[in-house]
């Protein structure tokens, strides 16, 4: 809005505002003492540029007036959840292992895992519930990363992890946070209709998204299906929180029913060319990562995965030269899911021929 704002705009009219009989060349004592009030009021000017532009909310909003902008409407940015799991300790039975137990992935920056729970080794193993120590998606480690055991157990036992740890969700981004305000703003949400439901939702940390059922069971009746911020199936503990919140908000007499997405595992197998020298396990764990970045960005969007599509993810693999039989659960078909379902990344089960 101020564009024309400028220095030499400035200083030009503050000359020609001042008495014609004064010296106003360049260099002169009043050319000279003019220059440097139309420098900062030029800066002015740019700053008072910038408050229109942080007064409303946008992508190009700085994280801070962002945050004062969604908190007029009672948004406040969700914190980040620590990723859970449980992991298996080995050694003599007996071996007591305590709560709070530090373990960690075996990586030059170490991810950190506390155990929750007091265990005790029998059979030769014991399997605790543990957590990030800190709050992020980083904590979602695969299966098998955790393998050092830290304090007084390093050396009497062994640890690993089963089962990749889920549900860790850094604090909420500018993207969410504004794609929840733009909610708030443009869908009114009024008198327990969907929308209220979904904000009620998307407010407890840890969740990524909800899909609403109106009257799913009758009259009267609201079914929530909840994602984790990393679109999985949440915890037990995130589907507690949820209900609580809607239990505090809901109209009277409307019966609500708060559940968890069900994951539908997509397991992947094809025959492989690789170029020479490549590994199978790299090429693996590449695919891996894009088909599970793939159906994050599927999930609650699209009911289908297309075959199409996982095939050119493969394709895009630079080390693969050709595949063939490449099938999804079986089939060589597009895959459809439940609308309270979510498509997850099962077994990758690559051949090289």
């Amino acid at each position: 809005m101020f564009e024309q704002a400028t220095k030499q705009a400035i200083l030009q009219r503050m000359l020609d505002a001042s008495p014609a009989d004064l010296d106003k060349r360049q260099g002169s004592v009043t050319f000279d003492l003019l220059s440097p009030a139309a420098i900062e009021l030029a800066q002015a000017y740019i700053e008072l540029d910038n408050v229109l532009k942080f007064g409303f909310a946008s992508p190009d909003q700085p994280s801070r007036y962002l945050d004062l902008r969604a908190g007029e409407f009672g948004l406040t940015r969700r914190p980040s959840v620590k990723a859970e799991g449980e992991v298996t300790f080995k050694g003599a039975d007996g071996t007591v292992i305590p709560t709070g137990t530090i373990v960690a992935t075996d990586e030059e920056s170490p991810i950190l895992f506390a155990t929750t729970q007091d265990g005790t080794i029998k059979g030769g193993s014991a399997t605790i519930r543990a957590a990030a120590q800190a709050g992020g998606r980083r904590g979602n480690v695969a299966q098998s990363r955790i393998k050092l055991v830290t304090g007084d157990l390093t050396g009497v036992v062994t640890v690993s992890n089963e089962k990749a740890f889920l549900n860790g969700a850094d604090i909420e981004s500018d993207e969410s946070l504004l794609q929840r305000y733009f909610d708030r703003v443009r869908r009114p949400a009024t008198s327990g209709n969907i929308w209220h439901y979904r904000q009620w939702a998307l407010e407890v940390p840890g969740v990524g998204d909800v899909r609403v059922f109106p009257t799913w069971n009758g009259n009267g009746t609201v079914r929530l299906v909840l994602l984790s911020d990393d679109k999985r199936a949440p915890s037990d503990t995130i589907v507690l929180q949820v209900r609580e919140a809607v239990e505090e908000k809901r109209p009277v007499g409307a019966q609500v029913t708060v559940d968890k997405a069900v994951e539908t595992p997509l397991n992947v197998t094809a025959k492989l060319t690789l170029a020479k020298g490549t590994s199978i396990d790299t090429v693996t764990a590449d695919f891996t990562q894009k088909l599970t970045d793939y159906l994050e960005n599927l999930a609650f969007t699209e009911s289908v995965v297309r075959y199409n599509r996982i095939l050119g993810l493969l394709l895009g693999i630079e080390a693969v030269i050709d595949f063939d039989d490449l099938t999804i659960n079986n089939v060589a078909d597009n895959i459809q899911i439940p609308d309270d379902h979510v498509a997850v990344c099962g077994k990758v089960s690559f051949v090289v021929t």
